[in-house]
């Protein structure tokens, strides 16, 4: 995200905020708080999952060109996973020495939908990796552990004296993929689904006593724009939508953020 659109964003998350209506004034806030961390913001990863020590972490990977992951505040220090000796049944890891980071390649031809392997890291950590083919192009997965987030820094804080300010609040940590306070943060474990040409895959789920927020990842499959409108991508009963990109040329992806009361979360898209 370039810093005139996120500035851009900023002005046009004010505008939104100001409208009486619920969803706009969550949306709103949520602009704002998108566009202010967008001009901070790491590198562009295509997934970001929080894990925690001895965790299943749950990502996608390229079925024709390379996946990197990459450990936030950490490095990997060894990879493990088995050989069946058959070509078209075994996959590739690299581990990268200067960063730490790790590329997967799948061969042409690869016979399964999935690939497995635990990756060990330099403080120790222990991940299961189980992830899903599913990218054309190449991919980049960040993975960011919980408790090395609290050695670093204090989580999201959820002040939150307003629904509009707790709605905000969560689009904060999806989007930087944070702890927050009074939050269980799940990977998803549904599959990738079409609604009209875009292909919706939810990331991850944060679940609260009274709001629930999920990312996706949204790919326009199609061959013309699409505009992205809170009817085309959330519930009727979502309390915040945020968009990183609402407008996706044909081949595009951007990433969505929906807020909506607890417990009825799954009644959201997808």
């Amino acid at each position: 995200m370039t810093p005139f659109f996120a500035y851009g964003l900023m002005a046009g998350g004010a505008a939104v905020a100001s409208r009486l209506c619920l969803v706009s004034r969550g949306l709103g806030a949520g602009m704002i708080v998108i566009g202010a961390v967008a001009l901070a913001a790491p590198a562009w990863a295509d997934e970001r999952v929080l894990a925690k020590d001895n965790s299943e972490v749950a990502c996608t990977v390229s079925k024709s060109g390379l996946t990197r992951v990459s450990l936030k505040d950490d490095r990997f220090a060894s990879v493990s996973k088995l050989t069946t000796g058959v070509e078209t049944d075994d996959f590739t890891v690299v581990n990268e020495p200067t960063r730490g980071d790790i590329y997967l390649s799948v061969p042409e031809g690869f016979s399964r939908s999935r690939v497995s392997f635990f990756g060990t890291t330099a403080k120790g950590y222990v991940y299961k990796f189980a992830c899903r083919l599913g990218a054309d192009d190449a991919q980049q997965v960040f993975v960011e552990n919980k408790d090395i987030v609290g050695e670093n820094g204090p989580e999201v804080a959820q002040v939150a004296a307003t629904p509009q300010e707790a709605s905000a609040s969560l689009v904060q940590a999806m989007y930087q993929s944070a702890s927050l306070d009074g939050f269980d943060i799940l990977p998803s474990r549904m599959d990738a689904v079409m609604i009209g040409t875009l292909k919706v895959q939810m990331i991850s789920e944060y679940r609260g006593a009274s709001l629930a927020g999920r990312v996706l990842k949204i790919e326009n499959k199609g061959r013309e724009p699409v505009s992205l409108g809170e009817g085309t991508i959330a519930p009727s009963n979502a309390i915040a939508v945020s968009v990183a990109n609402p407008q996706l040329k044909p081949g595009e992806a951007t990433t969505a953020y929906i807020v909506t009361p607890a417990g009825l979360a799954n009644g959201a898209r997808p």
